[in-house]
């Protein structure tokens, strides 16, 4: 059964249960790290060192160890299931889970893969007068 509610920001989501494909918001941990971001904090206990999201983009605590080993892997560490809308600075994308169920005219929710954007689609610019 599907639920159809709608949101007033269906991409503000992390879960998209409109039809029967099921989708939703994934994020990538390592790249929290590669690109320096403010909000990933580490810490030690037990003899190991653990990564997060003080945003809480993601809810998990990763064993660096773990996350390191697997990014010197073919297929790199991969994705992380979104806590929350992911930031414009996290490597975010949709993942359909049952791509097999999409219905004749595909999406019935676009809005909701609406990603945020890296940097400002538009700038503001102010002229100021003595």
């Amino acid at each position: 059964m599907t639920d159809l509610t709608l949101t007033l920001r269906p991409q503000d989501e992390v879960l998209c249960r409109q039809c029967e494909v099921h989708c939703e918001k994934i994020v990538y941990p390592s790249a929290c790290l590669s690109r320096g971001c403010p909000f990933a904090y580490a810490y030690e206990e037990h003899g190991h060192s653990f990564m997060g999201c003080m945003q809480k983009v993601f809810a998990v605590e990763i064993d660096l160890d773990m996350l390191n080993a697997a990014e010197r892997g073919r297929d790199g560490f991969g994705a992380v299931r979104a806590a929350r809308k992911p930031l414009p600075m996290c490597r975010s994308e949709v993942d359909p889970c049952y791509e097999h169920r999409a219905g004749e005219l595909g999406c019935v929710n676009p809005e909701f893969k609406e990603l945020p954007a890296g940097s400002p689609t538009f700038r503001v610019i102010a002229r100021l007068s003595d």
